[in-house]
């Protein structure tokens, strides 16, 4: 596909994603406590997409919007336990948008994996600052992380930058905002607020603890205000460069609120009327706003009630930015640039899935209260919510199945995910792998929220490590790229804070190999020197806890290539 004219005809592009904030976590959208003005005026200066919608949480969304494609198929359909992998295969916004001559940027959550290829240095982006994991606290990230003057990742060197980490964030995507160049820029803003915890600077939360929320939600709401603040500075900045004409700003949520309600009751907070919060496949699971401000070509003021998604964006930007795509590239989405251009008279209706699997996907139909899998089926009419019909036009809040009324409907929509579910599942459903021993990157590390679970479930919080009661254990998937020595380190607690392992006995299984050695319960860690040919394998440890007996796996495992016998 040809570029529009020029590089400097060609427009910048902006996409700002907000983790956790929900539909009606703006004032634009009828919150009685939170005003926002900057948000506001996004939105009114731009298109507004009414019927938008996103996966429940948040690396399905960012994987489906890096690629155009159902994060179901590209390998990165949960949080955790090596299904946040992004599969190395895909083509990422960034890759094509770097391919077609612009300068490209990520400040923020990229939450798609942090080795190689997985990180977004290697996904198209050459300028990078970010966290590590799902959040900046998290394991996996610098214990000493907590929102304040923390220590990010500057194209993979770590780096401590002073300041609130949206605050970080939005400051680093005004630096490239504001550098001269003949290129255009793509810069990727995803953040990491308002995720949990709802860390801010007090006098942003003040306000709305003195109103009577409690502390956690007024913190939530303190996040949305210095978010609001930022944005206000970014479009401004736009402004001072002589830039908003021609630059493409879209904002969205990743998924449903997080604080800002409860459920779908009117006590609970306010959740625009939807039932429903993060997590959910009901409504406000997964509706979210979305506003995209482009004044050179869209009309201020546009709403667009048709069904829409993440996924969409891709196709549209390669239409809007001139990008060049690969011949065998396949979307599950399709350009939205007729609709937000006021040509949508002809558009048709479609039908889009929601789900929310777990590390081994399963199909299930019929109704569910707990646990997952969970679905849902949507029209511009209907929601097929797990087994339950809605009717979402008239009945907006969910609130009336139907199902048996229309059983035609309903099943006709189950049929659709269906064939939705054997298509993006292969039957044995592939691990996206670890890879060992590439040359880009000397040594990997891996941790416990990267398992595949045998026993228990993943930890993800650093508290979690010094529990003494987790009786837990799982395997990384892992490919290993050369033959030769390998020496993998493993232990209980992170480098950044060693402390004794507690145990007697370790014992470690890679592929067909492997060793149990005795240690001391003062030891931090244990070090295992094996020689590993080249291939897919499975990588587990059982750490026998000297007091207790209690066995879990090694949270932390360092794999370095020390001796290669084969070409990379």
């Amino acid at each position: 596909m040809a570029c529009i004219g020029s590089a400097r005809e060609r427009p910048n592009v902006i996409v700002i994603v907000a983790d956790d904030q929900g539909y009606g976590d703006m004032s634009c959208h009828g919150n009685p406590w939170l005003k926002t003005p900057n948000i506001d005026r996004l939105a009114a200066e731009g298109v507004q997409l009414e019927d938008y919608h996103v996966d429940p949480v948040c690396t399905p969304t960012r994987a489906a919007l890096m690629t155009g494609r159902y994060s179901s198929r590209v390998g990165a359909w949960t949080v955790t336990q090596g299904r946040q992998l992004l599969n190395p295969n895909e083509v990422t916004m960034a890759d094509l948008f770097a391919a077609s001559g612009y300068r490209t940027g990520m400040f923020g959550k990229w939450h798609l994996g942090d080795t190689w290829p997985y990180a977004p240095r290697y996904r198209g982006f050459q300028d990078v600052v970010r966290h590590l994991a799902g959040g900046i606290d998290e394991i996996g990230n610098p214990i000493t992380n907590d929102y304040f003057d923390d220590t990010y990742y500057r194209n993979g060197i770590p780096e401590q930058i002073p300041g609130y980490c949206t605050d970080v964030f939005f400051r680093e995507c005004q630096r490239m905002v504001s550098q001269a160049s003949e290129q255009p820029f793509f810069i990727y803003l995803p953040l990491n607020a308002m995720h949990s915890p709802h860390t801010v600077a007090d006098k942003y939360s003040a306000p709305f603890i003195a109103s009577g929320h409690s502390e956690e939600r007024s913190k939530f709401f303190g996040q949305i205000i210095n978010f609001d603040e930022n944005l206000g500075q970014l479009l401004d900045c736009l402004e001072s460069q002589q830039l908003s004409e021609n630059t493409i700003v879209i904002f969205m949520g990743d998924n449903g609120t997080a604080k800002g309600a409860s459920g779908g009751e009117p006590q609970d907070g306010f959740n625009a009327g939807m039932r429903g919060k993060k997590g959910s496949v009901y409504e406000g699971g997964h509706r979210v706003a979305c506003f995209v401000r482009w004044p050179a070509k869209l009309k201020a003021g546009g709403e667009i009630d048709k069904l829409t998604s993440c996924r969409d964006w891709l196709p549209t930007l390669i239409q809007w930015c001139g990008l060049n795509v690969p011949q065998d590239i396949h979307f599950d989405s399709q350009s939205i640039a007729d609709l937000l251009e006021g040509r949508g008279s002809g558009w048709s209706d479609r039908t889009l899935i929601v789900e929310r699997q777990g590390d081994r996907p399963r199909l299930e139909l019929s109704p569910k209260k707990h646990g997952m899998p969970h679905y849902a089926v949507l029209t511009e009419q209907w929601r097929l919510v797990d087994g339950e019909l809605y009717d979402i036009i008239h009945d907006p809040g969910q609130k009336q199945n139907v199902a048996a009324r229309h059983p035609d409907v309903a099943g006709e929509l189950q049929s659709q995910y269906e064939r939705y579910f054997a298509d993006v599942f292969a039957a044995d459903t592939n691990f996206t792998r670890f890879q060992l021993g590439a040359a880009e990157e000397s040594l990997t590390r891996l941790t416990v929220r990267d398992w595949h679970p045998t026993e228990g479930n993943v930890i993800w919080k650093q508290a979690q490590l010094s529990d003494d009661s987790i009786a837990i254990n799982g395997f990384w998937a892992v490919n290993v790229v050369r033959s030769g020595r390998y020496r993998i380190q493993l232990s209980r607690f992170p480098e950044d804070a060693p402390a004794p392992m507690g145990a007697r006995e370790v014992r470690l299984k890679i592929g067909d190999v492997q060793r149990t050695r005795q240690i001391s319960p003062s030891q931090a860690s244990i070090v295992f020197d094996i020689e590993l040919p080249v291939g897919e394998m499975l990588l587990q440890s059982w750490v026998t806890d000297a007091q207790t007996n209690i066995q879990r796996g090694a949270y932390f495992a360092n794999i370095e290539l020390i001796n290669s016998s084969s070409s990379p």
